[in-house]
């Protein structure tokens, strides 16, 4: 590790700091929280992993409308495993998920590195909605109805199921990990290869570096982030069915991701979190007219606050 990463991964850095406060604050206050906002929690925070994905991926230039194929691959490893396996630790479930969707990812990607723009956007959902066909079709899997995802244990103590406080720690431990992690890769050779490219690849190729194996990599590891997302929200909610890979919910996820703005690794989990406040409270008190609300919570956002909403803390000098 170079000692320019290091020193962005110690606790000098402000963006390391806030990361472990808001790790500390989380599990202290998880006991606390009522079992609606616990639920509430975990799966704005595995969601909250796929839009950190997509972070990365924005970095490099690229909008993926097709995240949805990598959060339902890890969604259904988990289930899967579970079913026909028989392994039904939750944190076993979470590798398998990570597994598999890296493995997906690191083959598709080198088909997909190659593109840029729209193309690579559009390239991304018709995987997504290939899954998603497939799934439909297979009885074995439960077809439109998916199955129920059902964990016994994490990390070899004992799991009642749904979103209980062992899970949400598990989540925000994973959130942690994997955007203290991003944000050490983003100062990283690689990690700050990736604007230049966005800005021009010719002159990145010029110096020596090759744009389509960072592409690759960020492809890849963008995967693995939404893979463990699908497996804790799957495993929150206790089922799993073809619509995690539907165009909407790769549509959900980009949504979140330019809510909340790419200032930084943290945003995407305060954009998942209020986005899923949002969309519990207007369904609850308002639920023919609910995708209204949300579409008008993004219109005051795009007004008022163009650069998301973390803008808000990068104009009180708060950096990611």
């Amino acid at each position: 590790m170079s000692p320019f990463v290091a020193r962005h991964l110690s606790l000098r850095d402000p963006t390391s700091r806030m990361l472990f406060a808001s790790l500390a604050v989380l599990l202290v206050a998880g006991p606390w929280l009522p079992s609606w906002a616990l639920s509430l929690s975990t799966i704005a925070l595995g969601k909250g992993l796929v839009v950190l994905g997509l972070l990365l991926l924005m970095r490099t230039g690229l909008v993926s409308f097709g995240q949805g194929l990598y959060y339902c691959i890890g969604a259904y490893a988990a289930g899967v495993l579970a079913h026909k396996v028989n392994v039904t630790d939750g944190l076993v479930m979470l590798g398998a998920s990570a597994l598999a969707s890296g493995l997906i990812a690191f083959v598709l990607g080198a088909l997909l590195a190659g593109y840029r723009a729209i193309f690579f956007a559009m390239l991304s959902l018709a995987f997504s909605m290939i899954l998603y066909g497939l799934l439909v079709k297979s009885s074995a899997l439960g077809s439109t109805d998916g199955f129920n995802v059902v964990a016994r244990t994490l990390a070899g103590l004992p799991y009642s199921g749904g979103a209980s406080y062992a899970l949400f720690a598990v989540a925000t431990a994973a959130a942690f990990i994997s955007g203290w992690g991003l944000h050490g890769y983003n100062h990283s050779l690689a990690g700050r290869i990736a604007p230049a490219i966005r800005d021009n690849e010719l002159r990145v190729e010029y110096l020596g570096s090759s744009v389509r194996a960072v592409v690759h990599l960020n492809y890849v590891l963008a995967a693995v982030m939404s893979g463990i997302g699908g497996a804790i929200v799957a495993l929150a909610v206790g089922h799993v069915d073809p619509e995690f890979a539907f165009w909407t919910t790769s549509g959900e996820f980009v949504f979140v991701a330019i809510l909340a703005g790419t200032g930084s690794v943290a945003a995407p989990f305060l954009g998942s979190i209020l986005f899923e406040a949002i969309r519990s409270f207007a369904t609850e008190y308002s639920p023919n007219t609910w995708q209204m609300v949300l579409g008008v919570a993004m219109l005051a956002v795009i007004m008022f606050l163009p650069s998301g909403l973390w803008s808000l803390f990068q104009r009180r000098g708060v950096r990611g």
